[in-house]
């Protein structure tokens, strides 16, 4: 037991030792900071370029780290995104022997202190022109800067909304100096693209790289020449959330509109269908054309709207002619020969168009024979009850003829019988009159028998050429749904 209190006493008293040479050494260090920090900047100025010789250059080693986007606006084409800039140079003024200062070989210090390179970004379309975040900088006793600072930057950004929602973008964020020219200063690539590594998961935007280039450029107003390094930012968007919210529906909705053929022309729903669907795509139209930049650049989802809007005006038009023919009453023509043969005659069997009574469990032949069979037996019962009814008459009507002869001959010779022939004479014209009329009522149901075919034929031929349209639109919904899947692919 003594030998264990024994070990860990002085294990405590090694422990407290370590913890008493590292303070002290720390506090030698920070005293030798404040001494180099005295000397290195008492003469020192950030005003000026710190190059012994104004002939060289002076080169600063850029890198930026994109650490997330935070938004990207399509309509004002606008990028907003959280950077991390580090540059780093090498200040003539700034160095010192570390054995002089008991190894210090590096210090942190406010970068407002130091000379600092003006490297801004030049397709900035920020209002605020605050300047760079006051950090720290690190610096050596090489004389070694290194400044990182994050940033949040909004640059112009040239969106191409072509095959919106599957669309990729391609952001420039170009870095520069302001004010030194390239004999001067010297913008130098740390890396070939943009550190991604710290990257946060974006929910409508997939990173596909961010190569970094070099361009040296002269412009109009100077004769020097002025480098800057173009990060370009590869974006692909993530479609999902446009497929289910506005395309999909678009798909569903247009898929209703030659449904409005197969609806019966009595109900009275053809056009209003119509009509509705097309102001629901409007109003998809709408939210669309208010994320959309103004621009001649139409997107795949707006001309996929615009197509299916025409399609649907041009069904309801068709829906509208095709109504006026259902509806033509015993004043239309009759149907014409080639489209009693066209229409009635082989595309109704194509579509499978029957008559009024007839469907596709019973043949059309089983109930023409039904209807022949039914129309002789109405036609012997009607010419039956024909010749029963004008067999009367016209029995009587020759008793008439054959009495009046008889009574003629009876006038001739004696005039005593004239009252019962002139009474004889009345019933027979009444007779006459009778069969007239019933002659009138015949030829008005064969006229009103007629016209009901005649409207009867018009109706067929506007529901098959409803059942002709409904496959027509329908292929031609699914082959717009097709190409657009393919384009986008």
């Amino acid at each position: 037991m003594k030998r264990k209190s024994l070990s860990s006493f002085y294990v405590s008293l090694g422990l407290l030792f370590t913890a008493v040479i590292l303070k002290a050494v720390e506090s030698a260090k920070g005293k030798y900071a404040h001494m180099l920090f005295n000397e290195l900047f008492e003469d020192y100025s950030n005003a000026l370029i710190p190059v012994e010789d104004t002939d060289k250059v002076l080169n600063v080693t850029l890198q930026i780290t994109l650490s997330q986007i935070k938004d990207m606006d399509e309509r004002n084409q606008i990028l907003s995104a959280y950077l991390w800039i580090r540059q780093s140079w090498y200040d003539a003024y700034l160095k010192w022997d570390k054995d002089k200062y008991d190894g210090l070989d590096s210090i942190r210090i406010p970068s407002n202190l130091v000379w600092r390179p003006d490297i801004v970004l030049y397709n900035k379309a920020d209002d605020d022109f605050s300047e760079p975040v006051n950090t720290n900088v690190v610096l050596r006793y090489d004389g070694k800067i290194t400044w990182d600072a994050p940033a949040i930057t909004k640059s112009s950004c040239v969106v191409d909304v072509s095959y919106f929602p599957f669309d990729s973008q391609q952001c420039n964020l170009t870095f520069g100096s302001w004010t030194y020219n390239g004999n001067q200063v010297d913008i130098i690539n740390s890396l070939d693209s943009g550190d991604l590594s710290d990257f946060i998961e974006d929910v409508e935007w997939e990173i596909h790289g961010m190569p970094a280039v070099k361009n040296v450029i002269t412009y109009g107003c100077c004769s020097e020449p002025y480098p800057d390094v173009t990060f370009t930012l590869i974006l692909k968007r993530k479609s999902s959330f446009y497929i289910f919210n506005l395309l999909l529906p678009c798909i569903l909705i247009s898929f209703l509109a030659p449904l409005g053929f197969y609806l019966p022309a009595d109900s009275g729903e053809k056009v209003s269908l119509g009509v509705t669907v097309l102001l629901a795509l409007t109003v998809f139209q709408l939210m669309v054309a208010e994320i959309m930049p103004p621009s001649e650049n139409i997107p795949l989802i707006g001309k996929y709207y615009i197509a299916t809007m025409t399609m649907i005006t041009a069904s309801t038009a068709l829906t509208i002619i095709i109504m006026n023919l259902h509806h033509c009453g015993s004043e239309a023509k009759p149907v014409p020969q080639w489209a009693r043969v066209v229409i009635l005659d082989y595309m109704s069997k194509i579509f499978f168009v029957y008559d009024v009574g007839e469907n596709c469990t019973s043949p059309k032949r089983e109930k023409e024979e039904e209807h022949t069979l039914e129309g002789a037996h109405t036609l012997d019962g009607s010419q039956r009850r024909h010749k029963e009814v004008r067999s009367p008459l016209s029995n009587r009507n020759d008793d008439c003829n054959l009495r009046e002869k008889v009574n003629g001959n009876l006038n001739k010779s004696c005039g005593v019988h004239g009252k019962n022939i002139r009474e004889t004479v009345n019933c027979c014209s009444c007779y006459k009159m009778l069969i007239k009329n019933i002659e009138y009522i015949a030829n008005c149901v064969r006229d009103h028998k007629a016209n009901r075919a005649k409207g009867i034929e018009w109706k067929k031929v506007a529901k098959v050429m409803d059942r002709f349209f409904m496959w027509i639109f329908f292929i031609m919904v699914f082959f717009m749904s097709v190409l657009i899947i393919g384009k986008a692919a």
